[in-house]
């Protein structure tokens, strides 16, 4: 391609250089330094490679310069009229987007950008490109995310929003020396739990994985004043294991006059094992505090448990479970010494 020389006086230069300082739109930034780079010297297939676009695309923006000055600089789509992606059609697009195709008379039942233009059709009458959809969508922050599966709690609202507020005033009005946890199990796979990660582009990362699965149980117990975190571990998930965890909250806490529990209703924590031993040598040092069902947003020790999984077990390499419990029992100690590190502070 013949070289394009480009010959500007010395105020032009210093006029293209202070809009190139003022300049806040990073398409006509590029432009500009597409001018800057030809007057400096290099070919237009040149300053392609270094701007990283078509070298036709640079003759183009010299041409309109010479023409037209400076102001060929600028996107001649302004001339279009308003931008379609308003402060209004935005505000519709986040309602639509955090409900469901359904909410609005469509079988599928995931958005695609395409659904979701011809529902702002029928909502503002404005149609746009699949391109200009996604910009939007990046205008409102949306992103592709795998929804969280959930159980609707089968109680009232009004009794659950009770029984909440019953287990806060137990926590808010906790005597000195008694204590308050929040209580869960958590289920260890040597199987690693496959979650995201990043990659360079042309790889997908591989997690081997032992073929036969083997299984480790902890019960654990979130202090509500500390953040410290008591577990025990199991082969098994049964009453005997929560019965363990009790244990070891009474030896943790000699003096204290009564251990509060706040949990869920799985069937090891309500069995007939477990208030046999509450109505005998647990009697008066023990209380449970029951959830309400299918409520695990209000019991805190499930965020513990997903940074366990975040930290330890999720696209694991370790090569057996031995191996496998050394780095939980790690990640939970190393936890602990640091929520005593913040208090100790």
């Amino acid at each position: 391609m013949e070289k394009i020389v480009l010959k500007v006086r010395f105020g032009v230069k210093e006029r293209l250089s202070r809009g190139l300082r003022q300049c806040r739109d990073a398409g006509t930034r590029l432009r500009y330094l597409m001018i800057f780079n030809v007057i400096n010297g290099r070919s237009t297939r040149q300053t392609g490679e270094v701007l990283k676009v078509h070298h036709t695309t640079v003759g183009r923006v010299v041409k309109k310069f010479c023409q037209y000055g400076e102001a060929g600089l600028y996107d001649g789509r302004a001339d279009n009229g308003d931008d379609k992606l308003d402060e209004d059609y935005l505000q519709h697009l986040h309602t639509i987007v955090s409900k469901t195709p359904a909410d609005y008379g469509w079988r599928r039942p995931t958005w695609t950008r395409e659904l979701l233009i011809e529902t702002m059709v029928r909502l503002t009458g404005v149609r746009i490109h699949v391109t200009t959809m996604s910009r939007g969508l990046a205008m409102i922050k949306a992103r592709r995310g795998r929804p969280r599966p959930t159980v609707g709690c089968p109680w009232h609202k009004a009794a659950k929003t009770r029984r909440l507020r019953q287990l806060q005033q137990v926590i808010a009005t906790l005597p000195r020396r008694e204590y308050a946890f929040y209580e869960d199990e958590v289920d260890i796979h040597l199987n690693p739990k496959v979650g995201c990660d990043w990659m360079v582009s042309g790889q997908q990362k591989e997690v081997p994985t032992p073929g036969k699965n083997e299984k480790r149980y902890l019960a654990g117990a979130l202090d509500v004043r500390t953040g410290a975190l008591i577990w025990v571990e199991g082969e098994r998930k049964t009453s005997y294991l929560f019965l363990d965890l009790l244990d070891r909250l009474r030896q943790e806490y000699p003096d204290a006059r009564c251990l509060h529990l706040i949990l869920d209703n799985y069937r090891i924590h309500k069995s007939d094992i477990v208030f046999a031993a509450l109505g005998g040598y647990l009697a008066g040092k023990i209380k449970l505090h029951f959830l309400p069902p299918y409520c695990p947003d209000h019991n805190r020790i499930e965020r513990v448990w997903q940074d366990l999984h975040a930290n330890v077990t999720r696209n694991h390499r370790q090569p057996n479970m031995t191996k496998l419990m050394e780095a939980v029992r790690y990640y939970l100690h190393k936890r602990n010494r640091q929520k005593h590190k913040l208090i100790a502070a």
